[in-house]
């Protein structure tokens, strides 16, 4: 199966508009990603219409965010059940920096239903502040939630764990997504997958990557990622 497990939607200031959840789904499937992840900066607001919009176009869905750990790197935490994902994403918005955006200046932060219509926007900035949880902490926070947790492109030289603390620690990861494989910094310790952090229409499914996995859900994922670890 083609997967695709780190996107994000109008929620996030620095996507586009027209990243409304629909128009994930749609892109994705035009390109055969069969499992896709949405995985919007420090909220998980968009999920619910998320869920649909796979559903229409055949496409398992993953709830996920992309979490600002304490060490400002990027990290992200998915999982298979919508009301965990959203409630986990509660749990987030609340701990996160109170820095309110100034969506002029730092990009719209849009809720959004399953048809485009708006349902809100989000007070606190989403993608320039932290979350007073070290990477440890969430990773058993992800786990307690029987979720996959996986640092964000570790090799980026902004917001990773390169930039942040120039080596690899090791930890509970279920993988880790990269830039450019093999990488050097994860020396063959975990399994390595790529994701497109789309942000904008053109670039979702630019860096999917197959799986084979032999239930096609999310439990076929988290079996899929033990076996190569």
């Amino acid at each position: 199966m083609l997967v695709d497990l780190h996107n994000h939607s109008c929620l996030s200031p620095c996507g586009s508009l027209e990243m409304s959840p629909s128009r994930l789904a749609e892109e994705a499937a035009s390109r055969g990603i069969g499992m896709l992840a949405l995985t919007d900066h420090n909220a998980g607001d968009n999920l619910p219409a998320f869920e649909i919009c796979c559903r229409r176009k055949g496409i398992v869905p993953v709830f996920g965010l992309e979490v600002t750990g304490r060490e400002e790197a990027h990290l992200l935490c998915l999982f298979g059940e919508l009301k965990t994902a959203v409630r986990f994403g509660y749990e987030i918005y609340e701990n996160l920096q109170s820095v309110l955006n100034n969506p002029d200046l730092m990009g719209d932060q849009i809720i959004v239903d399953e048809d485009e219509n708006i349902l809100g926007e989000l007070d606190k900035h989403l993608a320039g502040g932290a979350v007073e949880y070290s990477i440890d902490e969430l990773a058993a926070m992800v786990h307690e939630r029987e979720g996959i947790f996986i640092p964000a492109h570790i090799d980026r030289p902004t917001f990773s764990i390169r930039s942040q603390l120039g080596f690899l620690p090791d930890g509970d990861y279920d993988a880790v997504e990269v830039m450019t494989q093999p990488c050097s910094l994860n020396g063959g310790r975990y399994f390595e997958m790529t994701g497109s952090d789309a942000h904008y229409p053109e670039n979702v499914g630019q860096r999917a990557f197959e799986l084979p996995l032999e239930t096609p859900d999310f439990r076929g994922l988290v079996e899929v990622l033990k076996k190569s670890a």
